[in-house]
């Protein structure tokens, strides 16, 4: 017996923005952090698409890789800790009609029975596939000898959501600092984060060329990075503007990690590398 198989495809896009026949979902802020002073948050969920669109709540549990990649665990790592214990949040879902906003509240529980340090989860907002009422589906004539299966994509957006208790601890480092060339001619520049302390770190990275007479140019900037506890390193690399007053065959570049811009300016760590090609 032949097998046709369509598949079901389960996809999990964690990303701010989504694109799906149930509609776009924008959701604002893109990361909670929770501490004493701060118990509570409201997201902002938008429907920027043209489609009415039902999205499920709930929280998943998430590992960085060092290459910060994200993988769903069921269990923490050591020296993870899941925040969704000492969190709720309603509604558990939401319907939203294109352009409506809505605001799912969420806030901290008991958190007077946990240890000082840094507790992580991600809340999960997973797309419901729309159901066409029976006899609207095109019928098909199957070979009796195959077996079809009905594709299914399920989108869903995942952000953190971070409970600290205790006085602030961020520490972090860049190396490894190198520049590369694709296809010979785009620049590429790579390196590490070196994480210590028990708060993960979340910033924006900016990347310039001095020449040697000293002239500095803006050649790189990657907003939105973050290092999870309990990772130590993480690695990073992504190409550069070459625009066409720069030689990147000498000169230094320095690359600078620092808190994003739409808070108190902080400069986390910086680094330079002398170019000798």
């Amino acid at each position: 017996m032949r097998l046709f198989t369509a598949g079901l495809i389960l996809l999990q896009v964690f990303f701010p923005f989504i694109a799906s026949a149930q509609g776009d979902l924008l959701v604002t802020p893109r990361r909670v952090v929770l501490d004493a002073r701060q118990r509570s948050v409201d997201l902002s969920l938008a429907n920027i698409g043209k489609d009415t669109a039902t999205y499920n709540i709930s929280f998943v549990q998430i590992r960085m890789t060092e290459e910060g990649a994200f993988e769903t665990i069921t269990e923490p790592d050591e020296g993870q800790q899941f925040a969704s214990p000492w969190l709720r949040f309603f509604p558990r879902s939401v319907t939203l009609s294109p352009d409506e906003v809505q605001t799912v509240k969420i806030q901290t529980v008991r958190t007077r029975e946990l240890l000082p340090g840094e507790y992580r989860s991600h809340i999960y907002f997973r797309a419901v596939p729309k159901e066409k009422p029976l006899g609207e589906e095109p019928q098909v004539q199957q070979d009796p000898s195959t077996i079809s299966i009905k594709l299914v994509p399920v989108f869903g957006i995942t952000i953190p959501v971070i409970i600290r208790v205790g006085e602030p601890s961020i520490n972090v480092s860049l190396s490894d600092l190198a520049l590369n060339f694709v296809n010979d001619t785009i620049p590429r520049v790579a390196f590490k984060f070196n994480r210590a302390g028990e708060y993960s770190v979340y910033g924006d990275i900016t990347v310039d060329h001095i020449a040697p007479g000293g002239a500095t140019t803006r050649v790189g900037i990657a907003n939105g990075l973050a290092v999870y506890t309990p990772n130590s390193v993480r690695k990073f690399e992504f190409n550069l503007q070459n625009p066409p007053d720069v030689d990147f065959n000498k000169g230094r570049l320095r690359v600078t990690f620092s808190a994003p811009s739409d808070v108190r300016p902080e400069k986390y760590a910086e680094a330079e590398l002398i170019i000798n090609r």
